[in-house]
């Protein structure tokens, strides 16, 4: 079943979803900074190790809230490995418009 993506209102953010959804891997980094920072529940993650497995493996199934400009959101999340749970992205911007850090974890 498709996610509706309508609730993205950030460009950068839509495509990194729709990406993330595919499993693009191509789509997906391109849109990242050389020096982007990952953080998972607050501990900070090799970004590319840490894509290279999840991505086509690990997906929304409904995204249930943005807010921050569009940056942050939130939604039901599936990982092949860690089950069903809700989840968050918060993403920055740098100043040529590449995320270069995505904060992700738990929503309880």
């Amino acid at each position: 079943m498709a996610v509706d993506l309508k609730k993205l209102t950030n460009r950068k953010v839509k495509a990194a979803i729709e990406a993330l959804q595919k499993g693009d891997h191509n789509a997906w980094f391109l849109l990242f900074a050389e020096e982007v920072v990952l953080y998972d529940d607050g501990n900070q993650m090799q970004f590319n190790n840490f894509f290279k497995k999840a991505l086509g493996h690990e997906r929304f199934t409904s995204i249930d809230k943005v807010e921050n400009n569009g940056l942050h959101v939130y939604g039901h999340f599936h990982s092949d490995q860690w089950g069903d749970f809700k989840t968050f992205f918060k993403f920055q911007l740098n100043k040529e418009g590449k995320i270069n850090r995505l904060d992700i974890g738990q929503d309880h």
